[in-house]
C-alpha cells in the first residue's frame, strides 16, 4: 500500500505529534514503535489505547 508523498509529509502520530514513515505499507513511528494500518489508502490513525486489543495484537 501506498500513500502520496505529499500527505505523509503532514500526517504526525496522534500519540507524540511527531513525523511518520512508511515502512512495508504500515505507517511507522520509530520513536514510539506504533506502527498505523492504511487500508483502501487511507491511514488509520488511532491511539493504540483506541484499537482493539485482538486488532492491536495483529498489528505488532
Amino acid at each position: 500500500m501506498s500513500i502520496e508523498p505529499d500527505l505523509l509529509k503532514i500526517l504526525a502520530c496522534p500519540v507524540d505529534k511527531g513525523p511518520l514513515e512508511l515502512v512495508d505499507g504500515w505507517l511507522v513511528n520509530p520513536r514510539l514503535g506504533h506502527r498505523y494500518e492504511i487500508r483502501d489508502e487511507v491511514p488509520i490513525l488511532l491511539r493504540p489505547d483506541h484499537v482493539d486489543p485482538a486488532v492491536a495484537r495483529a498489528q505488532r
